[in-house]
This record gives C-alpha cells, structure tokens and sequence, in this order.
C-alpha cells in the first residue's frame, strides 16, 4: 500500500530553519508529483510547495525565496527546506503525492516557530 512518512517538524525560533522530509512507498515516484501542504489552527489546508516529476516547482507566494522543494529519486524522498522562518508559517505540514490520477496524504507533522 501507499505509505507517505514525514519527519522534521519542530520547534524553532524566527529565523531559524528546518528541513522536513516525506518518504514514500508504495508510489511511482519518479513519475508523481509530490506537494508539501500546511493547515494552521482555524484555517484551511493550503498548498505550499509542489514539484513536478520533471522537476518543476511552483510555491506559495509568501514562501517564495525562503521555503525550496526537492526531491531524491533514489531515496523516493521529497524535502522542503525552510529558512527565514516566521511565526505565520506555524502549522501542521503535510506531504501530498499524486499518482497514477489519484492522491495520497502522510500524516503530518508540526511546525512551530515561536520564541
């Protein structure tokens, strides 16, 4: 079965960094697409990052030039590195993989930038 597994969430000050990771199973990988999405307390769930499986990248605007998506084909593993990190950006970050016409969810994990 699909198996998407994020680690890398945290604690971390404003300014501070963080890198997540989403290992995934069970997929195609080279050929899906693979997104990286938040939901804050009260708010709806937004995409913040996404890359396509010929490598292209489109992002949220309020992350752009801080947050960078990539992915390892050999370790079926997609990354969002986080820099420049805000207060707004806390929330639950989820991994997404699209493939074969359907979508599959990891379970999550938090993001929590406070001082």
């Amino acid at each position: 079965q699909v198996q998407l597994v994020e680690s890398g969430g945290g604690l971390v000050q404003p300014g501070g960094s963080l890198r997540l990771s989403c290992a995934a199973s069970g997929i195609i990988f080279s050929s899906s697409s693979m997104g990286w999405y938040r939901q804050a307390p009260g708010k709806e769930r937004e995409l913040v990052a996404r890359i396509f499986s010929g490598s292209t990248t489109n992002y949220l605007n309020s992350v752009k030039g801080r947050f960078t998506i990539s992915r390892d084909g050999a370790k079926n593993t997609v990354y969002l590195q986080m820099n420049s990190l805000k207060p707004e950006d806390t929330a639950v970050y989820y991994c997404k993989a699209q493939s074969v016409g359907k979508d599959y969810w990891g379970q999550g994990t938090q993001v929590t930038v406070s001082s």
